[in-house]
This record gives structure tokens, C-alpha cells and sequence, in this order.
């Protein structure tokens, strides 16, 4: 590893320790949003462009570092924004940290993140390797692992950078919407249990169902011409 990317590894794992170290994950609550409302919205009121600039670099760096937090940055789009601004923002920011997370992974971390995360990982670079854009929009779509782990999942995978982007994007946004229209509607959210109800999970296992209908199609026709 050359001194430009140690120097890289090493500025993520300060801003990752000092998010730890100074207690920012309380910034990062629903409590804290709803008694942050006000101002956060009379401060976009008077500065449009900037606050649309600072939230999506909070969330890119949020996504980029796998730190706790999206779910409030996506109310947070809403009760700020709007619906569909919010969206748009939220699920930019997301995107392009999800990608920054995969592209360190892929040329910085590879054999670090393969030494922690090994065992859980390789189920998901198997199906990711062999089903790409599909099983990939399967898994944005469903939430059955961490959004960070799949991004750490699909960095030592040969995925192209290209299907990942395209996936990722393509599978939050249903997740986005909701998150970001229930924040639209900030007081009456008292968890974020109220956000991710059955129903709501239910519907993305669905269209989880739907993104993997032509898998399923290549695996019952690799069987039937077995025999």
C-alpha cells in the first residue's frame, strides 16, 4: 500500500474514532431531529443551497464510513425538503456514499474487510458474482443484511462499478420514499418502528420478489435441461 492510500485508510479511521470518540451519533437521533426541526428548517429557508450541500455531504460521509444514522438523515430530508426534494437528495447522497464505500474496499481494504467479515460475506459474493444487477437489486430492495455490509460485499466481488452504482440507486429508492415522506409528517413518527411497519417491509420483500423472478427463471431452466 503507497503513502497516498495509507494516508487515506488512515483519515477515514480518525473520522470514524472521533464520531465514536465525541458522541455525534446524538445528533444522529429522532429525538434530536424533532427538537432541531425549527431551526434546521429556518436555516434552509435562508440558505437553500447550502443546506442542501451540507446535508448531502453528511450523508455521503455517514454512507461512505458505515457510521449509524441514515434512517434519521433520510427523516431529515423530509422534514427539511420535502418529499420529492428530499428524496432526490437523500437517495443521491446515499448512492454516491454507498459507492465510495465499495470503491475503498475494492482498491484499499480488501483484505481487511475479507478478514473480518470472511464468513458472512461469502454467501453474498457467490450470489453477487453470479447474478449481479438482479441479486443486487434484490438486496437493496430487502432488507435481509446491513446496507453497509453490502457494500463491503460487493467491493471484493468483480461486480462493475457501473451495475453497482445503477443497482443501488435503482433499489432504495422505495426505502428512501418512505423514510423520507414519513419525515414530511415528523410529528406523528414516535420510533422508527412507526416507519418500518410490517406492511411497509412487506411490500419491499414484493418487489424484492419481482427483481429475482428472472434468477429463479435461469434456475429452473438450468434444471430442466439437466434432465
Amino acid at each position: 500500500m503507497n503513502l497516498k492510500k495509507i494516508l487515506i485508510v488512515l483519515a477515514a479511521s480518525l473520522a470514524v474514532a472521533l464520531f465514536f470518540y465525541l458522541d455525534l451519533q446524538r445528533f444522529l437521533t429522532l429525538d434530536a431531529l424533532k427538537a432541531n426541526r425549527e431551526f434546521l428548517a429556518g436555516y434552509y429557508a435562508q440558505h437553500r443551497g447550502a443546506s442542501v450541500a451540507l446535508f448531502m455531504a453528511i450523508y455521503i460521509l455517514q454512507t461512505a464510513l458505515s457510521l449509524p444514522g441514515a434512517a434519521v438523515l433520510s427523516l431529515a430530508a423530509g422534514a427539511i425538503f420535502g418529499v420529492l426534494a428530499g428524496t432526490v437528495y437523500a437517495v443521491c447522497a446515499a448512492t454516491i456514499g454507498a459507492t465510495l464505500a465499495f470503491l475503498v474496499t475494492r482498491y484499499l481494504l480488501r483484505d481487511m474487510v475479507a478478514g473480518r467479515f470472511g464468513a458472512r460475506l461469502e454467501g453474498l459474493n457467490r450470489e453477487l458474482e453470479r447474478r449481479g444487477w438482479n441479486y443486487l437489486l434484490f438486496l437493496r430492495l430487502v432488507p435481509l443484511f446491513p446496507f453497509f455490509l453490502i457494500n463491503l460485499a460487493a467491493g471484493l466481488t468483480r461486480l462493475p462499478l457501473r451495475v453497482f452504482v445503477l443497482g443501488t440507486l435503482a433499489g432504495i429508492i422505495p426505502g428512501g420514499f418512505v423514510f423520507v415522506n414519513a419525515g414530511a409528517s415528523l410529528a406523528t413518527i414516535n420510533s422508527l418502528a412507526d416507519v418500518a411497519s410490517p406492511r411497509v417491509l412487506g411490500s419491499f420483500a414484493l418487489l424484492g420478489l419481482f427483481a429475482m423472478v428472472p434468477v429463479l427463471y435461469a434456475r429452473l431452466k438450468q434444471r430442466h435441461n439437466r434432465f
